[in-house]
């Protein structure tokens, strides 16, 4: 028998609401940027929940990624979405001691930029699997390519958005 003690981590009825809250701001962001193609606040709000919130967020996450396919329904880029976004949110937890505005719009941008390469791994999957490596890679490679200009477009929305919010915000949530 192992007497190691476990980690329990508890959810409050306090913190099952700001779950909620949380999605509902990231929805209600996503879709008052949705005219704007590649440009959007989830990487945002899911680096200043981690930085703000600690390992709690990472059950905002599959509410997240629940809610969207429930609204978009599940394809392809819903399987993205389950590596993609833990993703950013380990990123931030173990970058968490930097409080620079300027660090962390590189880190979001570089996330953007990386965003269309994440992706393609789904991709590679599908092609591997209807015929080994080569297939997998000329499944993704190309597709990948093919988005490169609206990895730029994502780069570049997530540096300035979070350049330009990040003391805002956390401002805001200090007071919180």
């Amino acid at each position: 028998m192992n007497n190691v003690p476990k980690k329990n981590i508890s959810f409050t009825t306090k913190d099952v609401a700001l779950i909620g809250l949380m999605v509902a701001l990231i929805e209600a962001s996503k879709m008052a940027l949705s005219f704007a193609p590649n440009i959007e606040l989830t990487s945002f709000w899911l680096i200043m929940f981690t930085l703000y919130f600690g390992r709690k967020v990472m059950a905002v996450v599959p509410v997240f990624i629940l809610v969207e396919g429930v609204i978009y329904g599940i394809n392809t880029w819903w399987i993205m979405y389950l590596y993609i976004w833990p993703l950013l949110v380990i990123i931030a937890w173990l970058l968490r001691k930097n409080d620079s505005a300027l660090f962390w719009a590189i880190v979001s941008g570089i996330f953007g930029l990386c965003f269309g390469l994440l992706c393609s791994i789904t991709y590679f999957f599908i092609g591997f699997a209807g015929g080994g490596v080569t297939s997998g890679l000329t499944t993704a490679f190309p597709w990948w390519i093919a988005g490169i200009m609206w990895d730029i477009v994502h780069c570049v929305g997530n540096f300035v958005l979070m350049l330009v919010l990040y003391n805002p915000i956390k401002a805001v949530m200090k007071r919180l």
